[in-house]
C-alpha cells in the first residue's frame, strides 16, 4: 500500500541519486578538501593517500575514501591514474622501434654495398630495421665484377640480393656494370653522389656544401684537404659522428636503401 504522506516511493530518491564519477590522481590535478577546506594540487600518490601541495608550498596527505574531493564544487572520488601506455620510440630511419628485441635468424636474401663506409652508415641509419627482418649487410668492395659475384653467390626465390651502387648515374661505368644485370631476383639501386660520404647533408656536418674536387685528385684526399680533416679516416669519423638518423642523409640515399630493404624481405624473399 501506498504511503499519501510519502509519495510513490521513499526509496526513490537514493536510487535515483547520481553517481559520483572517478577521477585519477594525476599529478597537478587541483582539488578541495570538503572537510577542512584545504585545496591544493596533486603532487603523488602514497599507500592509498594523496599528497596535496597548497599554493603556500604546504603539503598535506588525505585519505582516497569515496566522495572524498570536490573539483569545481562537485563530488569527486580520486583514484590511482592507470599506468601509461608504453612511449613509442623511432628508430634512426623512422620506424616505430621493436622493444625487447629477439635476434632473428639471417635470410638468405642478403644486402649488398660497395664498401665499408657504405655498411657503416647504412647500420647507422637501418640497423635497427635490418636486425628486426634478419637482413645482413655486406661489403661488395667496387662493382666491377657484379656478375660474376651474383653467379657465384646463385639467386633464386628465397635467396634474393639487393645492390646499393655509389655514382649511379647514366653513362658512368656503375649504370653499364648494372645494365648487364638480368636476374630478376637482383635489384641494383644507386645514388648519384661520387661517394657515401656526399650523401650526408652538408649542414649535418657543420659545412655549407661538400668541396669540388679537382679531376685526378684521389676525392676522399681531395675533400679531407680542403676541410682540413686529415687522413681519410679521420674524415670519415667526422661524416659518420654527423649522421644520427635519416633526416641527415640526401633523399636519393634514402629512397634507394629503403627499396633494396623491402625487395629482399618481401614475401618469398
Amino acid at each position: 500500500m501506498r504511503s499519501h504522506e510519502y509519495g510513490r516511493d521513499i526509496l526513490s530518491a537514493r536510487r535515483g541519486s547520481r553517481t559520483i564519477p572517478e577521477l585519477p590522481a594525476e599529478p597537478g590535478l587541483v582539488v578541495e578538501d570538503p572537510a577542512s577546506g584545504f585545496c591544493g594540487a596533486v603532487v603523488r600518490i602514497e599507500q592509498g593517500a594523496v599528497v596535496l601541495e597548497d599554493r603556500h608550498g604546504k603539503h598535506r596527505v588525505f585519505p582516497m575514501t569515496p566522495a572524498g574531493f570536490l573539483v569545481d564544487g562537485k563530488p569527486v572520488t580520486l583514484v590511482k591514474p592507470a599506468p601509461a601506455a608504453p612511449k613509442r620510440t623511432m628508430s634512426a630511419s623512422g620506424s616505430v622501434r621493436v622493444q625487447g628485441l629477439k635476434a632473428r635468424t639471417a635470410r638468405d636474401s642478403r644486402l649488398w654495398v660497395e664498401g665499408i663506409h657504405d655498411a657503416e652508415l647504412v647500420e647507422r641509419v637501418w640497423g635497427h630495421d635490418l636486425r628486426v627482418e634478419g637482413v645482413v649487410v655486406e661489403p661488395l668492395h667496387g662493382v666491377d665484377e657484379l656478375n660474376d659475384r651474383i653467379a657465384e653467390f646463385g639467386t633464386g626465390p628465397g635467396r634474393r640480393l639487393g645492390v646499393l651502387v655509389d655514382h649511379l648515374v647514366k653513362g658512368s661505368k656503375e649504370s653499364r656494370i648494372v645494365d648487364a644485370v638480368r636476374d630478376e631476383n637482383v635489384l641494383v639501386t644507386g645514388h648519384p653522389f661520387v661517394d657515401i660520404w656526399q650523401a650526408v647533408k652538408p649542414s649535418s656536418l657543420g659545412i655549407e656544401a661538400w668541396p669540388v674536387v679537382p679531376r685526378g685528385l684521389p676525392w676522399k684526399e681531395g675533400i679531407c684537404a680542403a676541410l682540413g680533416w686529415g687522413e681519410p679516416a679521420d674524415g670519415w669519423r667526422r661524416v659518420l659522428a654527423g649522421v644520427r638518423g635519416f633526416r641527415d642523409l640526401e633523399t636519393p640515399l634514402i629512397g634507394a636503401v629503403e627499396r633494396l630493404i623491402d625487395f629482399v624481405t618481401s614475401e618469398g624473399a
